[in-house]
Formats: structure tokens, sequence, C-alpha cells
């Protein structure tokens, strides 16, 4: 008969033999590099990968990064590891990352940030040192939280489907059919140390409120099996999202137009034809395309895409977090990754505090109806919109009473697309009523126009010739006549 020891043993290690060979984590001959935090998870996690070593013929190394949040905490974490992997007689990769630092430059959460650095160091020690596979620790517990938060913060399926057992076939975790107090109680058995994070303990953080309070209220009053619960839950909810998504590929490859890098651009008329559910999908995954990730993209950024897309304009723009870029053409809708975030440049005034912007306006399509002209603008570092209507001069009220904010032009003498973009220097137009040009400059000049207004001026321009200093003076060369007969008019308003 086994002994305690030696039957709990084989119980735990069966079942992540059982996790390993489920998922195809691990191939005879790996190398496997281990992320070790000192922690009780990770620990074990250790452990049991080196005692399935013979079986697999892993080669083994131990990574750790020091985020440097709780100071001398932080260092005697990294010390443990140190002393944990030559103990073990195991390579081990130690790094010091200033965490807030980077979270500060990147405008992100902590634990974004955190989970963003330590990815980094991982990849990077495993590509460098020929490591096949990451090993981290997280457990059932683990995914029974992340799910609840996913729920709490009104998640789709992708949210609440959990933590994959495997992610790009590198990153492996073997221990996730496992709960903590399966973990801790081998750790005991076998009297292996560990450290403790007293950060986990901080109630600030939704998910320590959730390990400590929630899970322990569901366990007591409502499901004492609702950690397994929540992950066969989890795990339901993944294989369907696997399943969705083959149906979903050949769908999205049929709207795509076009696929670079760092662009994809998509047929709306094809898109619109799906349904809602459909539709939501193929955005996600355009954005996923060049994003590599769908992290910090909700169900708003998705919706407002999906908006966009009925909007009945012609021409639309978004901007989504990671420097994201969607913009409507016509029936082209076009994904994108920017070099800059657009709506930093508000806050960010150059070249004489001027913001950059342009926006194109496209021709009209031959037969549409005289009161529908498909160009409406959302200038989102203005926060304004503008919207243009063909009219004929029958339809044509007193001119002299529209007001700054309107402007009429004779559309004989347009030439599209037109461009609405930032005052540049350069620019020059014959205001109406003058004869001659003028320097766009010097008319704000006499016109007592500060440069912080110069910034927000659109400039909108007909083959690269100024229609109209916006919200101040057309051009004299565009100006409604007798003669005219077609007229755009165009309107702005607040956002």
């Amino acid at each position: 008969m086994l002994s305690p020891l030696k039957d709990y043993k084989n119980k735990l290690i069966k079942t992540v033999e059982a996790t390993i060979k489920a998922h195809s984590m691990i191939d005879i001959g790996d190398s496997v590099l281990v992320g070790v935090s000192g922690g009780p998870d990770s620990v074990a996690l250790l452990y049991i990968i080196l005692s399935l070593t013979q079986r697999f013929s892993l080669r083994v190394g131990v990574a750790h990064l020091n985020h440097c949040l709780r100071q001398k905490d932080s260092d005697d974490d990294a010390e443990f590891v140190a002393f944990l992997a030559c103990k073990l007689d195991l390579p081990c990769y130690i790094k010091k990352e200033d965490v807030r630092k980077y979270r500060h430059e990147k405008k992100l959460s902590l634990e974004e940030a955190a989970r963003i650095v330590r990815y980094k160091f991982f990849e990077s020690i495993a590509e460098k040192y020929r490591f096949n596979k990451i090993a981290l620790g997280h457990n059932a517990d683990d995914n029974a939280e992340l799910v609840i938060m996913h729920l709490l913060r009104g998640s789709g399926p992708v949210g609440i489907s959990g933590i994959p057992p495997v992610r790009n076939g590198e990153i492996i975790r073997p221990l996730i059919k496992l709960t903590k107090s399966e973990l801790l109680e081998f750790l005991a058995i076998n009297e292996l140390k560990f450290v403790l994070d007293k950060s986990n303990n901080d109630q600030r953080y939704l998910r320590n409120r959730i390990r400590h309070h929630l899970i322990p209220h569901l366990k007591s009053s409502y499901n004492k099996r609702i950690v397994e619960t929540i992950n066969r839950f989890a795990s339901i909810i993944r294989s369907e999202e696997e399943w969705i998504d083959d149906l979903i590929k050949p769908i999205f490859n049929k709207s795509v137009l076009a696929a670079e890098n760092n662009s994809v651009t998509l047929s709306i008329s094809s898109i619109n034809e799906l349904h809602i559910a459909a539709r939501r999908r193929i955005i996600r995954k355009a954005i996923a395309e060049i994003k590599g990730n769908l992290r910090r993209i909700n169900f708003l950024h998705i919706d407002s895409v999906s908006s966009l897309l009925n909007s009945g304009h012609a021409f639309g723009h978004i901007d989504l977090p990671d420097r994201i870029w969607i913009e409507r053409d016509g029936d082209i809708l076009s994904f994108s990754r920017g070099k800059m975030i657009l709506r930093d440049l508000d806050k960010k005034l150059r070249d004489e505090n001027k913001l950059l912007f342009e926006y194109r306006i496209l021709k009209p399509e031959a037969g549409f109806k005289k009161e529908i002209f498909p160009a409406s603008l959302l200038i989102k570092e203005l926060g304004l919109n503008i919207e243009f209507f063909k009219i004929d001069i029958e339809n044509l009220s007193d001119i002299h009473r529209a007001g700054h904010n309107v402007a009429f032009f004779d559309m004989d003498k347009l030439c599209f697309p037109l461009v609405l973009r930032n005052f540049q220097p350069g620019d020059r137009f014959q205001p109406f009523g003058m004869q001659g040009t003028q320097k766009v400059k010097k008319y704000f000049i006499n016109n007592k126009v500060t440069r912080a207004q110069r910034a927000k001026c659109p400039i909108l321009l007909s083959r690269e010739k100024i229609m109209c200093v916006v919200g101040y003076r057309i051009d004299d060369f565009f100006k409604v006549k007798q003669s005219t007969r077609n007229i755009l008019k165009m309107e702005v308003f607040l956002a």
C-alpha cells in the first residue's frame, strides 16, 4: 500500500500529466522555462515539472522578474528564487524592471503594465537561451477569479472563457486543473518552502476582494464546488469560441480587400450583410490581426465601430486604445496601427501649437438625392461635426444671414475628394470679396485670431486649393453667383 505522501503525489502528478496530454503542452525533448515568483503556485510548478523531466527528457530553467513594486520584499523574493534554483542546480535568469515607470510611460494600469513587462521578459529569455516552452503557475482558482472579474465588467465570451491552458503553442499552464488548496497541500506534505506576496491581501484590488470575500461567500452559501463549476463553464465557453472562430475565418477572409502587417481593409457591404453577432466578431478579428490581441478593447469599442458601419455617412474615423485607427471611406473600412495616439494629439501641440489632422470628403455617388449628401465628419481632435448638403439654387436661403458656422460653395467648381486639414505655414487663399490672394496667417493676424484658435481652425481644400477657412471666410473663387446651379452647403456643429 502506498504511503499517504506518495499516494497524494501520484494523484496530483497524474492530474498534471492528463492536463499536459489533453492540451499537447509538452513533447519529449522540450526545453521548459519555468516562471517562478517564489510564491506557492510557481514553486509547486517548478517541483512538478522537475518530477516529469525524466519521463519527457526535459531541459529546465528558471526565470524571475523583480517588478520593484515592494522594495526590499521584491529583492528578497529574487534572492529566494536564486537560492532555490542554485539548490536544484538549474540555470536561473533574474532581471529587475521598474514597472511603475513603465506604467506611467505607457499610461496603463499597474496590473497590465506588470503583465506586459513580465511576458516580454519571459519571451526574451526563452528566445535567447532556446527554451521552446514557458511554464506558468496559473491554477483553477486563478481562472475562476478571472472569469468572475470579466463577468462583473460585462465582458463577452472571450473574457469569460478564462485563462487559456496554452497560448501560441509556447505559454503553457500545467496547473490549470489544480486548486490552490491542492497545491498548498502538496507543498506542505513535501515540506517545500515558498514566499508570500503581502499585496495579495490588499483589498484595493478587485481580484483580491473576489478571492478573499466573494468566492468564499459563494462556496459557503451557494455552491461549495464553485471554483470547479466556474472552470467547467469557462472550458465550455472556450471550446465554443474556438468552434465559432473557425466558422468566422472564411467569412472574414471573404470580407478582406487588402491585408498588410499593420493594416486590414474590409468591404463594408460584405460586413453589413451579416448578423450583428458575426459583424462584431469580424470587427474584433480585424483589430486582433493588427494589434496582436484584444486587451483594452471592450464592447463599447466594438459597438462604436459597428455604429460607424450603420451611420449612413460615407466617412468617419475612430481612435481605439494602443494606437488602433479605424477609418470609413465609402464602402471601405480600414484598420491600422499608427505611430501616435490620436487622442493625445490635441494635448500635444506641434509646430507653433498646431494640431495634426486630415480628413477626406468623397465624391457623391451618381443619382444621389439632393437633400442627402453622403458626407459627415466627426473631427475628434476639435470636438466638431461638419456636415455637407447639396441644394439647388431655387432652395437657397439668404446666404448673408447664415452665420459663421454655415458656408455655401459653387459645387460645379469643386473637385472631389475634398480635404479637410489643419492650418499649415504657407497656406494662401483669396478671401471672399477681396482682390488678390493673402496668406492665411496674415488673415489670422488681421482678424486677431490667436495661435490657439489657429491650431483648431480647419482648412477645406479642393485640388489643394483652399475653399474655406472654416468658421471665418470662403475663397472668392468658390462663391455662389447668379450663374450657379448646384450648391454645396457646409454646416459646423459642436460634437
